[in-house]
């Protein structure tokens, strides 16, 4: 008798952990995961350390919007992975002057972006940036800290991994679509 438990607990141990890595590892390949922040480059929004679960499905069915937060890999390098802000989206031009960033929008029409997330202002001149389909213009929210667009160049679609969908750590920071802002 003492056989056959033991044989019938690893059978349903076994069970469990073939449904568990059905479940698991196809969401967590194709539809979410985690990514930890490294570095001041979007500081004060998401802080070194901080956890958070990358929504990798959403941009399969709607395209990335301006003021999403983004992780994708480096152009220059696709085995890093950069956390930014996107600022221009294809067929627009970036203008940036005096620290304040205008987008010329494909109708023509001219918006002057709140950036209310950004506090430290820096890092560069006044510049123009035309925005060819299928690429974006991405920046961090603490300029004078971050290596974005304005230094490497303009990021491909096909880098991007998803965008910011859950923050977990802290604990006191939790929320959804963490950074986010109002389409502008």
């Amino acid at each position: 008798m003492p056989q056959e438990k033991s044989e019938n607990f690893f059978t349903e141990l076994l069970k469990f952990v073939l449904i568990a890595a059905v479940i698991v590892v196809p969401l967590r390949l194709f539809v979410a995961q985690p990514f930890i922040v490294s570095g001041a480059s979007m500081d004060p929004t998401f802080a070194n350390g901080q956890y958070l679960i990358v929504d990798e499905l959403s941009y399969h069915f709607e395209a990335p919007q301006r003021g999403d937060v983004i992780i994708f890999r480096y152009p220059k390098d696709p085995s890093q992975f950069f956390i930014k802000r996107i600022i221009g989206l294809p067929g627009e031009t970036v203008l940036i002057r005096n620290g304040q960033v205008e987008i010329k929008k494909v109708d023509g029409s001219t918006v002057t972006l709140n950036e209310s997330y950004v506090v430290n202002l820096g890092n560069g001149g006044d510049a123009t940036y035309a925005i060819p389909q299928g690429e974006y213009f991405v920046m961090g929210d603490n300029r004078p800290e971050s290596s974005d667009s304005r230094t490497w160049g303009l990021l491909p679609r096909q880098n991007m991994v998803g965008r910011a969908f859950l923050r977990l750590l802290p604990v006191q920071n939790i929320g959804f679509f963490p950074g986010g802002t109002p389409a502008q």
